[in-house]
């Protein structure tokens, strides 16, 4: 199956048919006599025209060259599995045979940066280069390529260390790093659900973070459950945590323990969604890991102080499981989340008849990301980027494993062919049956009303970069047409990436949704005097 996929990958990349073998560009790629240790992993070439990797460095010097599916200056993949291989082996890579979002040799002649990166542990595609990956120096090249070209691979990235900051961090965030860690608690729960389902342990990961005073008093306190956006890790939230606490001990955020839930895993980002795939992370958390928690520390530990934030993916995780287990929680504050009604996936109705995510039935591709009134990227380039750099972790990858029924060779089916972008009626069925959120509400208001109405905040941009206002409005039609009390709030010409900014401030918003949570939590409290950043209407 892996290899039709990739054929047609090559062939929809390309727009032909074949090419004659010896008219293939091949690299060369040697392992560093270096490198200490055998190496295996998805060899990655990234390739980008000089000229835009130079306006991006502004003129300074290039040191990486990295993809962006989601950007007008992408860059272009090409890839390759390569088993075993011992420190000075040279491998050619064929930069025609999986190559994004089109073949090299396809590519205007002229100067390109170039660099190769061996993903020992398959995580790019998931969240980009990391510990333990090879990387060769950046290299400027001409295509056509000329015969015996070599990279080599010289370097291994070393691992993030969230805790120390890189050279010339600024004063204050090294202030906030030093001052949260004492009281940022490793979370690490063997979930007895999910290490039955994947039949070896497995461990749920995340931050606890207290608030100032919470080690001399006797209280209990709210409980904030963070989510982060699809490439969030544990270690990436350590940063977010570090500016909540410094919120909460300026008195600009209300006392409040956070919690800062991992979402990630080797297919990508799981949700907090049970699936026949991933296995059933809602059940582990509101089951196993909330009790747990709520048994070693001060927190209110009922619905009424039991609270969600997430971005992007984590709104969709939070969106879900707030309506999947209203009973929990007291309320969820999801921005920009993923789509929620299926009849808008980022522009493109699954629905509809003959439905194909690449093409518009008049032949035209749709959009997947947008700088306001600018299409960035096509869905189709964008998903064969993905697809190139390796079977996991990928967006889309993502929402197969949360959302599609098990195949018979035990990996989730395709919601949609990669080669054409034709859209599978039966597992769209079998999405909208368990995750369109906006049906799922149809099918079961007289029973959630109780525990729901009134917890549902959603905060989206009106300019939000992958379209995703468009599923927000129409989760708030259905939500009013069953007589709902809706909290929506469109943000004008707010994008993705700049949702929680006011006047410079990028934590503007994040602090009015604590003061919002704490106010339900806490009646009558009142935040300190500020500018209002959101207003629900739009």
């Amino acid at each position: 199956m892996r290899a039709a996929i990739t054929a047609a990958l090559v062939l929809a990349a390309s727009g032909t048919l074949a090419y004659a073998a010896d008219t293939h560009p091949i690299l060369q790629v040697q392992v560093g006599p270096r490198i200490k240790a055998p190496v295996s992993g998805r060899l990655l070439v990234f390739a980008q025209p000089l000229a835009v990797a130079k306006a991006a460095a502004k003129d300074g010097p290039i040191t990486s060259v990295e993809p962006d599916p989601f950007s007008a200056d992408k860059g272009h993949i090409s890839a390759r599995e390569i088993g075993t291989t011992q420190p000075g082996a040279t491998i050619d890579i064929d930069l025609d045979g999986v190559a994004a979002p089109q073949a090299f040799s396809r590519l205007p002649p002229g100067d390109y940066v170039v660099q190769a990166v061996l993903d020992q542990d398959h995580s790019y595609d998931y969240d980009g280069r990391g510990g333990g990956d090879l990387v060769s120096p950046v290299a400027t090249l001409k295509l056509p390529l000329a015969a015996g070209t070599k990279l080599t691979l010289e370097t291994v990235e070393p691992a993030f260390d969230p805790f120390s900051p890189p050279a010339g961090a600024p004063k204050d965030v090294l202030e906030r790093m030093a001052a949260v860690r004492p009281h940022l608690h490793s979370i690490a729960f063997v979930s007895p659900a999910l290490s039955a389902f994947w039949g070896r342990p497995t461990t749920m990961k995340g931050w606890v973070v207290t608030p100032p005073g919470y080690d001399t008093g006797k209280g209990r306190y709210p409980t904030a459950y963070y989510t982060p956006g699809f490439g969030g890790t544990t270690d990436y939230m350590v940063s977010q945590a570090s500016r909540m606490y410094d919120a909460m001990a300026k008195g600009a955020a209300p006392p409040m323990i956070w919690v800062y839930l991992d979402e990630s895993s080797a297919t990508g980002t799981h949700e907090f969604a049970d699936s026949v795939n991933n296995g059933p992370w809602g059940k582990a958390l509101t089951e196993e890991l909330i009790p747990d928690l709520e048994k070693h520390w001060r927190m209110d530990a009922k619905a009424g102080g039991r609270f969600l934030n997430g971005h992007s993916s984590g709104g969709w995780a939070t969106l879900w499981l707030q309506t999947r287990y209203p009973k929990v929680f007291g309320g969820t504050w999801s921005t920009s989340p993923d789509p929620s009604d299926f009849h808008d996936f980022t522009g493109i109705d699954l629905y509809a008849p003959n439905a194909n995510l690449y093409f518009r039935p008049d032949g035209s591709p749709y959009p997947i990301a947008r700088d306001h009134d600018k299409v960035l990227a096509t869905m189709r380039d964008s998903t064969l980027m993905e697809e190139a750099l390796g079977d996991y972790g990928g967006q889309m990858r993502s929402f197969d494993w949360v959302f599609s029924p098990r195949g018979a060779d035990g990996r989730p089916v395709p919601m949609f062919d990669r080669a054409t972008g034709a859209v599978d009626p039966v597992v769209v069925a079998y999405w909208r049956e368990r995750y369109d959120i906006a049906e799922r509400l149809k099918a079961n208001w007289p029973a959630l009303k109780p525990d729901l109405d009134g917890k549902v905040h959603l905060i989206v941009g009106t300019a939000d970069t992958f379209y995703l206002d468009g599923a927000a409005r129409r989760l708030e039609a259905v939500m009013k047409d069953l007589g709902a009390k809706t909290d929506f709030r469109y943000l004008p010409e707010k994008t993705h990436f700049d949702l929680y900014v006011v006047d410079g401030d990028r934590q503007a918003l994040m602090r009015q949704i604590a003061w919002e949570m704490y106010a339900v939590a806490r009646p009558g409290a009142k935040p300190p005097p500020a500018p209002v950043v959101a207003k629900a209407g739009g």
